[in-house]
């Protein structure tokens, strides 16, 4: 493995910890305010809000030139995100600070992709995109059994205060990943490179490309079914008496299923092909969102989320390959930025229909509705054009 590729590995296994650690930490911080599931669905699609105005000119600048600036920025406003988010003390704050890390987090994924996608051979793009993707999922392994721990750390406390604590913690671990982003460029790495003419493939047309369009759905579901299980998980725990440290030992069975497929993308691929295994992650995804309301125990949840996550884990990497590889290398940051701003859409939407879905005809019929989603993403990268 080359060494920029694991400094990359390390700022992602860092900082997706504390992500993960952070917004089921949000959800409870947010019933320690007094919120109702609609109102947690609201707070987690503010989480996407402002890389919807900024997504695709920070993939021009990523373009234009080395995207190393881009990983330090985002892993800053993520420090600053987790301390003022263990300051809010009303919902609205909560909702804003919320919108500030979503920020940071772009800053920071779209650097990352566009160093792979900049640096890697289009042959090794499935297994470092692959990579990439097993780096997060251990970041999700162990981001929310810390913040289990921690909230369950002083029983005699509040909740509210047991969440500063570990918003705190939070902060720590993205410090810690500041180190690591240099040397993640290489020599050789030109930082985005132009067409003869000096004129950049446009956003109509990269959204155009065949192939993308069915990418960007099949990414844009997967993504929200991952955040509204991170949501909504505390949620069906509170109703079955299961404690926080539990809930996240179970987000963290998800994460060590999702390593584990992404683990084992280059078999896959090769036994299946790219787009078929897209499919088939899609479809078993949405099998297991179906089911997952059902279970009355923690033992029957575990089961559940071990087949969620690894299907879940498989769909990012190969819509990340399936995106850069359709347009030229010249716009391949912006095509990532372009993917990043339909999950962005995603993740304010869908949340917000959960919410409401949630509020009006309970947790499991969001489940069920996100089930939907999942067959229908399925269905269009089978029947993609070209």
């Amino acid at each position: 493995m080359p060494g920029w590729l694991g400094r990359i590995l390390v700022v992602l296994v860092l900082t997706q910890a504390a992500m993960f650690l952070a917004r089921p930490v949000t959800s409870y911080r947010a019933l320690a305010l007094g919120a109702d599931e609609r109102v947690i669905g609201l707070i987690t699609a503010s989480f996407a809000v402002l890389p919807l105005l900024v997504a695709v000119p920070l993939g021009r600048v990523a373009d234009r030139r080395r995207p190393v600036g881009m990983l330090v920025s985002g892993v800053v406003v993520l420090v600053a995100s987790y301390v003022l988010l263990g300051m809010a003390g009303t919902l609205g704050g909560l909702a804003l600070w919320s919108a500030l890390l979503g920020l940071g987090h772009l800053a920071l994924m779209l650097a990352a992709q566009s160093l792979i996608a900049q640096q890697s051979d289009n042959s090794r793009h499935d297994q470092d995109f692959g990579l990439m993707a097993a780096a997060v999922s251990l970041g999700q392994l162990i981001g929310p059994a810390l913040g289990g721990l921690v909230l369950s750390a002083d029983t005699a406390g509040s909740l509210a205060s047991a969440t500063t604590r570990a918003f705190l913690v939070a902060a720590g671990l993205s410090t810690l990943a500041v180190p690591a982003c240099w040397g993640t460029s290489t020599a050789e790495e030109s930082g985005g490179r132009r067409p003869p003419d000096g004129q950049p493939m446009s956003a109509r047309d990269i959204v155009r490309a065949p192939g993308v369009p069915a990418g960007m759905f099949a990414s844009v579901t997967i993504l929200a079914a991952v955040d509204i299980v991170t949501a909504y998980l505390p949620v069906i725990g509170e109703r079955l008496g299961i404690g926080p440290a539990v809930v996240g030992a179970l987000l963290s069975l998800r994460a060590v299923a999702s390593i584990l497929s992404r683990l084992l993308i280059p078999w896959m691929v090769r036994g299946l092909g790219r787009v078929r295994l897209i499919a088939v992650s899609a479809a078993g995804s949405a099998l297991a969102m179906a089911a997952l309301p059902v279970p009355d125990g923690a033992v029957g949840l575990a089961a559940v989320l071990v087949v969620a996550g690894f299907f879940l884990g498989i769909g990012q990497p190969l819509t990340m390959s399936l995106i850069v590889q359709a347009v030229p290398d010249d716009a391949r940051g912006t095509a990532l930025a372009i993917r990043l701003t339909g999950n962005r859409v995603g993740q304010v939407a869908t949340p917000a229909a959960a919410g409401l879905v949630a509020g009006a005809a309970g947790v499991a019929a969001a489940f069920w509705v996100l089930g939907g989603l999942l067959v229908l993403a399925a269905a269009t990268v089978v029947r993609r054009p070209g």
